[in-house]
């Protein structure tokens, strides 16, 4: 048994021992470990030593850990069921930060572009290598190659996709496959420094990051240290990154880590001087963990009104929505934590996490933004996930998710999520309801996904969502909304897309209802059925500035009082058979009109109908979407 839970078992044992007492603790950077911390003015110093003194002889139900004002560093801290009902809080009218990190010191010119600072990294540290640095409070760029957008490689991994359900690929890729990446010979440099040099190789709905084992420039062939999650090649993408080298660093402003050397070297803004800069690396992979076990869950801790910065992952290929990673705040096995007002930023894993076990967990009023990979990792049984604002998200790891996870009985409302690489919020699981989020410019890198994508979803329902600006850039689906494979008695109501061209697809899925849904596009509009079936379709408004296609129009076998209106006087209808075209027929779905909506200023939000419109006529309810997004304090 190691020392710290040697230590953990004395101090329950002891605490068992005496009468529980209520208690207030103070940290703040500027105070001492070895003073009580049970006033303002005498307060310790690190967090640690304020939960080590609230697991002795004090009721955590009752106690409140409060932190000051100032930066805080190197935080790395765990909850176990001992502190079971503590609050840790920010001070009134204290902003206090926690860094999973610690400052850059020792800052000396290279040349007369770079500079660089000892950060050593041994080989076996259980420290993992820092993937950002924010200096002068400015999350810096990475040395990349290519500046911008990917290189070319000329990996074919040909293997027909079988979808998830039916098994992933028709057989299972080999180690080469999965680890060797061919391009043409001098795209790269051929003395790239491979121990500092990390691959993304981008693949449809995700993407792996690796480290190089060896290269050959004369024959163009990467070979990595660890398999990727998919071959390079695979789905026919065939883009990659290079980053963390000497090559990389094009312009001022970015860095690397040179593990050689064990320095981390910046390119400084003109005007930055070393003797003044302010820069701050990751430590380690999470800031507070919360760690119950199956027999006893941690219960009721409330996190409020701190920011939590600065932490790094480990190199590897993550998985989808790069799962693998920790969260800035992670728990397991835990019951009824609430976590209010937080900032999580500037992390390069996921802002929060849940793992295992969790059922009560609440999250709001948070801002998640700047992160690595996902934002909200939130799911389990129960969950509130309510009026948050995520945005920034997949910064490093573009299979990120906004909001992401699924459960039983968990409600996903009232947030706004906008600025990320792939879908804005994927929530499967049972009996969950996303509702009134606000949701724009997602999906910006990544492919098959949506602003609200539920995967294997039974009875949830999406309602009263507003979904707008998100771009199709040919491929595979980039929707509004995405009912995906085995997702089955769920309701998509009263929801907008607005400047959405694939508003809605629907993908191996049965027995879902599409009803009083507004579906706005400024040039052509698509919905989708590709082995779907027993769909309905009622009182729906689509409007199409140019012709309005409908693929698997067999999957719906109830079409009622739907609206439709597309500028270019085109409307078509395929019958599908598993994903080919079939039979197509011009005009729209029985039981459905056409005819202009009428709305009174659909380009900048407005999608109320004007007198006289049909739809008033079909007895459609005028549209109301002012509850979508976050909710302001009065």
């Amino acid at each position: 048994m190691s020392h710290t839970r040697l230590f953990a078992a004395a101090v329950l044992v002891f605490a068992g021992a005496l009468p529980l007492v209520a208690a207030d603790w103070h940290v703040a950077p500027t105070g001492d470990d070895a003073h009580d911390g049970l006033s303002a003015g005498r307060p310790m110093r690190t967090l640690s030593a304020a939960l080590r003194s609230s697991a002795l002889r004090h009721d955590p139900a009752a106690s409140t850990i409060w932190v000051h004002d100032g930066v805080h560093e190197d935080v790395a801290v765990e909850l176990g069921p001992g502190h079971s009902g503590l609050t840790i809080k920010a001070a009134p009218g204290a902003k206090p930060v926690l860094l999973g990190g610690r400052r850059v010191r020792g800052w000396e010119r290279e040349d007369e572009k770079f500079w660089s600072a000892p950060w050593p990294l041994a080989d076996g540290e259980k420290r993992v290598a820092p993937r950002m640095l924010v200096v002068n409070g400015r999350l810096c760029p990475r040395a990349r190659l290519p500046e911008r957008d990917a290189l070319p490689h000329l990996t074919v991994f040909d293997v027909p996709w079988m979808s998830s359900t039916g098994g992933g690929w028709q057989r299972k890729p080999t180690a080469e496959e999965l680890t060797t990446l061919r391009y043409a010979p001098g795209l790269l440099p051929a003395n790239l420094q491979i121990r500092d040099a990390e691959v993304t190789v981008f693949h449809m709905w995700d993407e792996s990051v690796v480290g190089v084992a060896d290269h050959d420039p004369a024959a163009g062939v990467l070979r990595f240290r660890s398999e990727s999650g998919h071959p390079p090649g695979a789905f026919g993408v065939r883009k990659f990154v290079i980053w963390n080298t000497r090559e990389g660093m094009t312009r001022p402003g970015q860095w690397f880590h040179d593990r050689a050397r064990g320095r981390l070297v910046y390119w400084p803004l003109p005007g930055e001087k070393p003797e003044d800069i302010e820069a701050y690396a990751p430590t380690g992979t999470t800031i507070l963990r919360l760690q119950g076990n199956r027999a006893e869950p941690v219960r009721r801790i409330t996190v409020e009104g701190l920011e939590f910065s600065l932490t790094s992952v480990p190199l590897k290929a993550a998985g989808f929505a790069a799962e693998a990673f920790d969260g800035a705040i992670s728990l397991e096995f835990a019951e009824e934590c609430v976590f209010r007002a937080l900032t999580v930023r500037r992390v390069a894993g996921h802002g929060i996490k849940t793992g295992r076990n969790v059922s009560g967990t609440v999250v709001e009023g948070c801002e998640i933004a700047e992160c690595g990979a996902g934002g909200l990792y939130v799911g389990g049984r129960r969950a509130r996930i309510h009026n948050n604002h995520v945005h920034g998200i997949g910064r490093f790891y573009p299979s990120a998710v906004g909001i992401y996870r699924g459960g039983q009985d968990c409600e996903v409302s009232h947030n706004e999520v906008h600025d990320t690489s792939y879908s804005a919020i994927n929530y499967g699981g049972r009996g969950n309801r996303v509702e009134y989020n606000l949701l724009y410019d997602c999906m910006k890198v990544l492919h098959d996904g949506a602003a609200i994508y539920l995967f294997a979803a039974d009875r949830c329902v999406l309602r009263g969502n507003v979904a707008r600006d998100i771009t199709d850039r040919g491929g595979y689906p980039v929707s509004a909304y995405y009912l995906d494979e085995r997702s089955t008695n769920c309701v998509v109501e009263e929801n907008l897309a607005l400047r959405v061209s694939w508003p809605a697809h629907n993908h191996m899925a049965t027995n879902n209802v599409i009803r009083r849904n507004v579906f706005i596009s400024d040039g052509d509009l698509k919905l989708t059925w590709p082995r779907s079936r027993e769909f309905t379709m009622a009182e729906n408004v689509l409007y199409a500035a140019g012709k309005i296609r409908l693929e698997g129009v067999n999957g719906v076998t109830n079409w009622s009082r739907n609206l439709f209106f597309s500028g270019a006087d085109k409307i078509e209808q395929i019958e599908l058979r598993d994903y080919s075209g079939v039979k197509t027929f011009e005009g729209a779905p029985a039981d459905s009109v056409v005819g202009d909506p009428l709305f009174v200023d659909w380009p900048n939000g407005d999608v109320r109908f004007r007198p006289g419109s049909p739809a008033l006529r079909l007895g459609l309810p005028q549209p109301d979407f002012r509850r979508a997004g976050r909710l302001r304090e009065p």
